[in-house]
């Protein structure tokens, strides 16, 4: 089973297919950043209390 590689899509190399980073240059951003998960954490132990 032979097939042109046009056929199977478009190849891309490891550098061109990693995921975006999170760039947290600013005090700002890293504390933003820090609060949404801390805020989730949060959420899941009110939800877990909550549901019992």
């Amino acid at each position: 089973m032979s097939k042109d590689r046009d056929e199977e899509g478009p190849v891309f190399s490891g550098q061109d297919a990693r995921q975006g980073e999170i760039i947290l240059r600013t005090r700002t951003r890293r504390i933003i950043f820090i609060a949404g998960l801390v805020a989730i954490v949060v959420l899941a132990l009110v939800l877990s209390i909550v549901v019992r």
